[in-house]
């Protein structure tokens, strides 16, 4: 695999670069601390245009292809992982409408995404159920023109701010195959429908994680994904490939951010008359790091190329999930040992990196799941 970008494709990428170097890394290190929602940043990027990265030019977005996006997203990541997670439900939530949606679905709802006037989340896991997704219990009742929606959402990534959350719901309890029984709903903001508590994290922070939670709550039929019940289990696997491209990229941008700071550090600290860098124990660590960043990104613009061509990238998107956040945790962790005590220090990039990476091993689906969504396409592909 060859990726050759294009001069557009490079001047975008070099744009969010000079971006994240002058607006995202000099503010994130006290945002991050503190844990406040970098408002100024996100204002930032809606005057630039990037919340309409992912929508088709039709609807007043950019219409970047997935290589590209990826790219974006790592440099992003390189600066601080948390302004990546405004985006990605966003993102996911523009596949999910430019994919399946109805004409006049597109035509209400991307316009205005597209400039950041409507911010969207997605939601499928709730308190009761994570990696099961068909044990849900929320449940959307129709009722003449509406549906009547009720239940609690867990873990959702801009749950406060979003004022469209496309939600996967149960509308039918009878419908078999179980997967038929899910329907996706666009749920926008309204009576009956809030943000419950914010979640206190590790990392991640910044930008909120919350319950979401539904009491009676009237969602006008026209909001059904597509106008047809039945398809939200399907709609979402589709749009999680997006999303686990999106959390690889993410991998890689923080992995490269820490292998920066630690080679940059191995030499210009001294020890034993030198700098570390010159040790040889050093040295084996910043090879295998880069090797890793390197072959992470690969997998993850592999399985981008796919998505581009049209064709499902499920194995693929799961194998550069897999590894791109396994190698991502590795790097950081080996970043740490290069500062020694003061990685450990707040004082040092190095101990936000480390506690933002394990996030990746488990959003968009942890990678035990994902090591079973790639057996099991691998078995499809060489079945005897």
């Amino acid at each position: 695999m060859s990726v050759v970008l294009s001069p557009e494709q490079r001047e975008i990428v070099a744009t969010v670069r000079e971006f994240v170097e002058r607006e995202i890394i000099p503010v994130a290190p006290r945002l991050e601390h503190d844990d406040i929602f970098p408002e100024e940043i996100v204002e930032r990027m809606k005057q630039l245009g990037f919340f309409g990265f992912a929508i088709p030019e039709r609807y007043g977005g950019v219409g970047l292809d997935y290589v590209t996006y990826a790219l974006v997203v790592e440099e992003i990541s390189r600066g601080w992982m948390s302004v990546s997670g405004i985006l990605n439900t966003h993102f996911i939530v523009a596949y999910l409408l430019a994919t399946f949606g109805t004409d006049e679905q597109r035509q209400r709802f991307l316009p205005p995404m597209a400039t950041g006037a409507i911010r969207a989340g997605f939601s499928m896991s709730e308190p009761g159920c994570g990696s099961d997704v068909q044990a849900l219990q929320t449940r959307a009742r129709r009722d003449g023109e509406a549906y009547v929606v009720d239940g609690t959402k867990m873990w959702a990534t801009n749950g406060e701010r979003a004022q469209l959350v496309a939600t996967l719901v149960r509308t039918d309890p009878a419908a078999s195959p179980r997967h038929r029984q899910l329907s996706c709903i666009l749920c926008e903001k309204g009576p009956g429908f809030r943000a419950g508590r914010a979640i206190e994290k590790l990392g991640y922070k910044g930008v909120e994680t919350t319950e979401l939670i539904f009491e009676g709550n009237r969602q006008p039929v026209a909001n059904l994904l597509g106008g047809v019940e039945g398809e939200g289990f399907l709609q979402m696997m589709a749009a999680i490939e997006v999303g686990r491209i999106n959390v690889a990229a993410r991998g890689v941008g923080v992995a490269r951010a820490a292998f920066e700071h630690a080679i940059r550090y191995a030499q210009e600290r001294q020890a034993f008359g030198r700098p570390i860098a010159q040790h040889q124990a050093i040295q084996f660590k910043l090879a295998d790091m880069a090797t890793k960043i390197e072959a992470a990104r690969l997998l993850t613009l592999r399985a981008a190329e796919q998505k581009d061509r049209g064709e499902r990238a499920d194995v693929e998107a799961g194998m550069a999930k897999l590894f791109a956040t396994e190698a991502c945790h590795e790097v950081v962790l080996e970043a740490m040992r290069i500062f020694g005590g003061y990685g450990y220090s707040k004082e040092y990039p190095v101990e936000r990196l480390y506690r933002d990476a394990p996030l990746l091993l488990i959003g968009e689906g942890t990678n035990e799941i994902q090591r079973l969504v790639i057996a099991r396409g691998l078995l499809q592909r060489y079945a005897v």
